[in-house]
């Protein structure tokens, strides 16, 4: 593990969401280092989406700083910030997210359309697509399918190509194996880190599952990192 700076870092932040199901959520400390692989437990309504929304900056904290590759994204303005996030997270959702009627090509390059340095790092980013395809196990062919023509491991294997492709610093995958049986679930996971070692990628993982803590570097829960109050004033 490198001993630069942290890929990710939070220092006392707060963030407050008012009104009608008030909701409160504080992190102290929070560092993820370069190349690391980590786990993030929690369940249901504890903080997780709201966590990796700040992180990714779709939405602000009250106080505090959140550090992505060093930048704190607090400094860049909403303008700034949609670029910020391409060329530096690659996100993997839950539902994937995908666009159902363009192919498989278009879907894994379209993040590089807001980020030319992770464009440039792709080289030739049709031809490292259809690598990922593969190194992810999907059919020769499927660059050309339509991405909602595919089943979900497919659809699955897809959504992370995209992310992983131009190699941004940090992947965050928020709940992606949630829809998968165990086996699917376990070569999925083993393709994920492959590409993430290959890259000096940092993988954040959100997930309520306590039986993969034992393929990452490291495993935190929300209880650990950060306190929630719900009906805060």
């Amino acid at each position: 593990m490198s001993n630069t700076a942290p890929i990710l870092r939070l220092d006392n932040v707060h963030f407050r969401w008012a009104g009608a199901g008030a909701f409160d959520l504080r992190v102290s400390d929070l560092s993820l280092d370069r190349s690391e692989t980590v786990l993030l437990l929690g369940e249901s309504g504890s903080g997780k989406s709201t966590l990796l929304s700040l992180i990714c900056g779709t939405v602000s904290a009250n106080s505090g700083r959140i550090a992505v590759n060093g930048t704190d994204i607090a400094s860049l303005s909403a303008a700034q910030r949609d670029p910020f996030r391409a060329e530096n997270i690659g996100l993997i959702f839950q539902q994937f997210n995908l666009l159902p009627f363009a192919t498989v090509a278009d879907n894994i390059l379209l993040p590089l359309q807001f980020a030319p340095e992770r464009r440039k790092r792709a080289g030739d980013a049709r031809s490292e697509a259809a690598r990922l395809c593969r190194d992810l196990g999907l059919p020769a062919d499927v660059m050309t399918a339509h991405a909602g023509t595919l089943s979900v491991g497919q659809q699955q294997r897809v959504a992370a190509a995209r992310a992983l492709i131009g190699a941004p610093p940090l992947i965050i995958a928020d709940e992606p194996t949630s829809a998968l049986d165990a086996a699917t679930q376990g070569a999925f996971l083993d393709l994920l880190f492959a590409q993430t070692r290959a890259h000096d990628t940092t993988l954040l993982m959100v997930s309520h599952d306590a039986r993969l803590a034992d393929q990452f570097d490291r495993t935190l829960s929300m209880n650990e990192i950060a306190q929630t109050t719900r009906g805060a004033a």
